[in-house]
């Protein structure tokens, strides 16, 4: 070989191992990192960002950001301890905020305490205790107005004062949730004074317009919940249905009100679509029947109003479809929506605006399936938009996967949606697959149905698996039919959803489905464990964490935070009575189908979980194990429900990586 061609092949070389290198995907760190900025809040005059600011490693600090001259912005609280979170201006000059531990593993359920401040960091006033606080006791004989932990902050005001909405948890005997109160409370001075003197009993929800007057509430009475407005001295019923299963002619009000008005959401009193709707009660006239302001076709309504502060006018809706979205009711908002959105396109752009109509300063959250939000300012008269803030810098759009909308039907005919993830770069056929269950599983996929970025999804994607999160029957946000098509189904139809939800994946081209794994978490990780049991040929792997591995074990464990009530009223209807059907509770636990499990198995549970217990999981792995010698279990002992340090993150996403690798990845033979 003559020198120059030796030279050219070792450069060859070189690149290619460069190129390898570069294309190496990002850490597992990198998805699961706090935030660098979250809760930016616009002042109402518009002159001040309050914003958290994260460093790396470091606890998350509330920073006042002088929007006329940033070089003015500084730092005004913090935590050794813990992290700001939940920021809100109380008026031009002050704020109140609460806090969490974002960075270690959680011990206890979060009472987030409440602490106010003005926008120079000064005038600080401790207002309600976390629960891990300590009352100090130091012979003083002044009195402490600190509040204990079971009061939390509820909603600011728009009236020019100093004060607050705080709401009062109040527990029985038995630990459970009897009902809230409510108070005004100053936090200048401490001082609170309640919003309503003969309030009814068993209060569980409180609306009020923006100056603190009571417009409604919401009661519940074993599983009946009842909608009330004042009325003279007393209540007037509005609406009524079943706490649990929403039977009945039950609507919730939203927080956001205008004069007169009330605001719900809650089934089509016209009857014209199985979704529900957001309807508009004259509070003048509280008997006569709702006015229909919003349908979402396909969709329940999920959103909240935007109501200009200073002319009381209610100028737009924000809802939640297969994506983000607002309708505006003002044609010069509709006019600057169309202007942010022309300047930053293929974004979805969220305003936030206080006196919408005349402020000179406009908060804009952008954002989509690959690009997690970024801020901007908005100045309507100047038509100019300043991007201030990346909530995380390193991450690279480019490299993210695209995330897509489907819909599936199911063997017996019913028709679900689906979010699709897959990996960045050019479009490639049959790639193995994670589906990926999402819990509740009464909920709408833990935003996991949203077009927006996703942690475990990305991380997944950027390791080449396309990621499957289906919804199924009894999922809800996309009407009541399917909502109550999931009663007692678990393991059963609810289980096919997922298998059908597959097959189309399969049908469509984008999967190979001798390389699927299932997982999920609580409810996803049953799902993930009946997946293995019922179908074991459908899966080559499977991974959960803080899943329910027993059905019965949610009725009996002493120490698990589902209520009485639940237990009572909630679960024998929608899960399956003990005795009527115990012999379906015990055919779709996954613990007695355990022997059947002979894939390769991931369980990971949080010590301190007191939604699933451990319990769950211990019985669950000795009696797979008796069967399967590949089964991999990890402790994580002071995590609750849910990860939330960074290491506990990084360890459990770690060991998916091996397991996926070693069963679905490009090395493994199908």
């Amino acid at each position: 070989m003559k020198p120059r061609s030796l030279l050219a092949a070792l450069a060859a070389l070189v690149a290619l191992f460069l190129g390898t290198a570069q294309a190496a995907p990002p850490p597992i760190e990198s998805f699961f990192r706090i935030a660098e900025f979250t809760n930016p809040v616009l002042s109402p005059d518009g002159k001040r960002l309050a914003v958290v600011i994260t460093a790396k490693g470091g606890r998350g600090r509330l920073t006042i950001l002088q929007l006329d001259d940033l070089s003015k912005s500084k730092g005004i609280a913090g935590f050794g301890d813990a992290d700001v979170a939940n920021v809100r201006w109380v008026n031009n000059h002050r704020l109140v905020y609460t806090a969490w531990d974002g960075r270690a593993e959680r011990t206890d359920p979060i009472w987030p305490g409440l602490w106010s401040i003005d926008d120079e960091g000064k005038q600080t006033r401790h207002l309600i205790y976390s629960n891990n606080d300590v009352a100090s006791s130091t012979g003083t004989h002044l009195v402490d107005r600190t509040l204990p932990y079971n009061w939390v902050l509820e909603s600011t005001l728009d009236d020019g004062s100093d004060d607050v909405l705080v709401m009062n948890y109040v527990f029985d005997n038995r630990g459970d949730l009897a009902g809230t109160s409510m108070a005004r409370l100053d936090t200048q001075t401490g001082n609170r004074r309640s919003l309503a003197e003969k309030p009814p009993g068993q209060v569980f929800g409180w609306w009020t317009d923006r100056t603190g007057h009571v417009l409604a509430v919401m009661t519940e009475n074993k599983a009946v919940s009842e909608l009330l407005v004042p009325e003279g001295e007393g209540w007037k019923s509005v609406s009524q249905g079943n706490a649990f299963t929403g039977a009945g002619h039950h609507f919730a009000p939203l927080s956001a009100t205008v004069p007169d008005w009330l605001y719900v959401y809650g089934p089509d009193p016209e009857h014209k679509v199985d979704t529900t709707v957001l309807s508009r009660l004259d509070l003048k006239h509280p008997g006569a029947p709702p006015k229909v302001l919003l349908s979402l076709p396909g969709y329940d309504f999920r959103g909240s109003l935007v109501v200009d502060s200073k002319a009381g006018q209610l100028v737009g809706v924000k809802f939640e479809t297969d994506a983000e979205g607002a309708v505006w009711l003002n044609p010069q908002m509709k006019a600057i929506q169309a202007e942010i959105d022309q300047k930053l396109p293929g974004l979805i752009n969220q305003i936030s605006c206080h006196a919408c109509l005349s402020d000179e300063t406009l908060l804009v959250s952008s954002s989509s399936d690959r690009q997690p939000p970024i801020y901007s300012i908005y100045e309507p008269a100047k038509k100019k938009l300043t991007t201030l803030i990346n909530s995380r810098s390193w991450i690279e759009a480019e490299a993210m996967g695209m995330r897509e909308a489907a819909l599936y039907k199911t063997r017996d005919g019913l028709t679900i949606p689906m979010m699709v993830t897959h990996p960045a770069g050019p479009e490639k056929a049959h790639r193995p697959a994670v589906m990926l269950v999402h819990g509740g599983p009464w909920v709408r996929g833990n935003h996991w149905a949203d077009w927006q970025w996703l942690a475990e999804a990305q991380f997944l994607a950027s390791r080449g698996y396309v990621v499957i999160e289906p919804e199924f029957r009894g999922s809800t946000g996309y009407g009541s039919k399917l909502f109550r098509a999931g009663f007692k189904q678990w393991g059963l139809a609810m289980q096919d959803d997922i298998s059908d939800a597959m097959d189309f994946a399969a049908a469509k081209g984008w999967i190979d489905a001798r390389r699927v794994c299932i997982a999920g978490a609580s409810y996803g990780g049953y799902a993930a464990l009946m997946g293995l049991a019922k179908e074991p040929e459908r899966y080559r792997c499977g991974f959960e964490w803080a899943g329910v591995t027993d059905i019965n074990l949610m009725y009996s464990i002493s120490w698990s935070d589902a209520s009485a009530r639940w237990q009572d009223y909630g679960m024998p209807v929608m899960i399956g009575d003990q005795v009527k059907d115990a012999a379906q509770l015990k055919a779709t636990s996954p613990i007695e189908l355990a022997a059947r499990i002979n894939k390769p198995l991931l369980l990971a549970y949080g010590g301190d979980d007191r939604r699933v217990p451990i319990q769950h999981g211990q019985e669950f792995r000795d009696a797979v194990r008796a069967n399967n010698k590949d089964v991999e279990w990890v402790v994580y002992p002071n995590e609750g429900h849910g990860w939330v340090a960074l290491e506990t993150n990084i360890d459990f996403w770690g060991r998916v990586e091996k397991l996926l690798a070693r069963t679905i990845g490009d090395g493994a033979n199908p």
